[in-house]
């Protein structure tokens, strides 16, 4: 029976779940991940450039097979063999088990980039969908180009043209025409995100009601009719 001492002896090797759920998504196989995870075990216990020899008889695999492995993952870049000096001064050979976290990173990156394209394929589809549903009608093939044209050449964004076509609706203006004038305002201005053109919306708004107060405070009341009472002659008091 396993005693605890045993079990405290042995050590614990601690390894991120970033390997564990992504060594298969880098492109390792399970052969491969094992015989890296033995070289990072013995570097976690200090042995920077283990002895090929006594992995193979942990994973009772041939020599030949184990020193494949090696050379593959080197020539593939996800081990690194540096030569560096150690506390005495001397020349010592490591194996650098940090590339496959660089390519875990790539991978989210890629996942990421991938991810986005996504959301943005979504929105511009949803899009031409807003437009249907708002004119009740489908787009003609000059609209579609037209649109297409607002997203590829002139840069717009789906969320800046989505209020673009909400501002020619509430102006009953169902026309692509009347929303490109919109738009071009719009980046005459440099309005490029929903977030500013909302803030300048807000600051015209704010300016609109300060004006009609302003006109308001700038009407007179008509003055009450005075009496005059001309006190040299009464009879022409009015």
């Amino acid at each position: 029976m396993l005693s605890i001492n045993d079990y405290l002896q042995a050590g614990e090797t601690v390894v991120s779940n970033l390997v564990i759920e992504n060594y298969r998504k880098i492109g390792l196989s399970d052969e491969e991940f094992l015989f890296w995870l033995q070289l990072y075990r013995s570097q976690k216990k200090g042995d920077l450039f283990p002895d090929l020899l006594a992995i193979s008889e942990m994973l009772e695999k041939p020599k030949e097979k184990v020193y494949q492995l090696l050379n593959e993952l080197v020539s593939r870049g996800y081990i690194r063999i540096d030569t560096k000096q150690n506390e005495q001064g001397q020349m010592m050979d490591t194996y650098d088990l940090l590339p496959i976290f660089d390519k875990i990173a790539g991978l989210q990156k890629k996942q990421l980039i991938q991810k986005e394209q996504q959301s943005e394929e979504n929105a511009v589809k949803t899009l031409y969908q807003d437009f249907e549903k708002e004119f009740s009608r489908p787009l003609s093939p000059i609209e579609l180009e037209m649109i297409g044209q607002w997203l590829e050449t002139d840069g717009y964004k789906p969320e800046v043209i989505r209020l673009a076509l909400r501002e020619a609706v509430l102006n009953q203006a169902y026309s692509l025409k009347y929303i490109d004038r919109i738009l071009l305002a719009w980046e005459r201005k440099n309005l490029t995100t929903k977030e500013q053109i909302a803030e300048d919306q807000k600051r015209r708004k704010q300016a609109l009601q300060q004006k009609e107060i302003e006109a308001e405070s700038s009407v007179q009341e008509p003055l009450p009719k005075v009496t005059l009472h001309n006190w040299l002659n009464p009879e022409d008091s009015e």
